[in-house]
């Protein structure tokens, strides 16, 4: 079954809440870096990818669609242009890999959703996406749920540790740094001088070597 995925990407200025540990130039580049193990999965799963961009962008292997609204509403617009099934997977869940991504699409459900945390939603696939409307921000995974509903869908919920893990704070890169061997996420984080640190009290966070360069 063909499917398409469409990967929202900020590539100006994002991850600001890691503006404590990054400054913009490398929040880019490790946008840049989690969005390239992101590509990769989809594409070993089988899938073609667009990245939905708010600025100007370019990837070899990867439609680009330049759009100025809102998050919901340019995802709207795109999956209207879809005339098969479509994977809406978020640029910041870098520990994802194509046997995530195939169990999502192999589900026998109208739609398949995995719950980020705090009720957010970090992947959706959608069997028939005209039919459904994104709703990002707040619980959204509980207003994809509603929206599923109102749709008449079946839907199949997913509980994954590696397709929730997105992101956003500097506590989230201990995953990063545990469980992204081979990533390029975890490469860009080692060669800024970031490694694993455990306190007196035994709870493990993250360090930054102030003589390591960023590449």
């Amino acid at each position: 079954m063909y499917f398409h995925a469409l990967i929202p990407f900020k590539p100006v200025n994002p991850k600001t809440r890691l503006s404590c540990i990054l400054d913009q130039e490398e929040r880019e580049a490790f946008a840049r870096a989690m969005l390239e193990d992101v590509i990769a999965a989809v594409q070993k799963s089988g899938c073609s990818a667009t990245l939905l961009c708010t600025h100007p962008f370019k990837h070899e292997n990867a439609l680009i669609a330049v759009r100025k609204e809102s998050l919901n509403d340019a995802i709207n617009w795109a999956l209207k242009q879809f005339h098969c099934p479509a994977l809406i997977i978020m640029g910041d869940i870098p520990l994802v890999t194509a046997g995530d991504i195939q169990r999502l699409i192999r589900t026998e459900k109208d739609m398949s959703i995995v719950p980020g945390r705090g009720g957010g939603t970090n992947i959706i696939f959608l069997k028939k996406p005209q039919c459904f409307r994104a709703d990002y921000y707040g619980a959204s995974f509980l207003d994809h749920m509603r929206i599923a509903g109102e749709c008449n869908f079946s839907v199949e919920v997913i509980d994954s540790f590696r397709m929730s893990t997105d992101i956003d704070e500097k506590e989230d890169l201990v995953e990063i740094l545990i469980h992204g061997k081979g990533r390029k996420s975890r490469e860009y984080l080692e060669n800024s001088g970031f490694s694993l640190a455990i306190d007196e009290k035994g709870r493990v966070g993250v360090q930054r070597d102030a003589h390591k360069e960023t590449l």
